[in-house]
């Protein structure tokens, strides 16, 4: 599982472009906070991760779709910032 950040960070414009997991993080952070849900347990494990897959696709399909970006994002995402990725290693 991946840490969450407590902003949302811009996906669209990334050089190289967004990953899967970079996807992925933001639609588990977004279902985490619609849902008030940050640990899912056995009871709501189904229809978090379901929710999570849902907006993970859409998040996909939308940065598929929009046109490139005339400057990059202002800030990286979490899990291109070194910081981030040593508390997860």
């Amino acid at each position: 599982m991946t840490s969450m950040c407590r902003n949302s960070t811009a996906r669209r414009g990334l050089k190289p472009p967004a990953t899967t997991e970079e996807i992925e993080a933001a639609a588990r952070q977004y279902v985490r906070k619609v849902s008030g849900i940050t640990h899912p347990v056995a009871a709501t494990d189904e229809a978090f991760e379901h929710a999570v897959a849902t907006i993970a696709r859409a998040t996909a399909e939308v940065l598929r779709e929009l046109p490139p970006r005339r400057q990059p994002p202002k800030s990286l995402p979490p899990l291109r910032r070194p910081e981030v990725r040593a508390r997860m290693a």
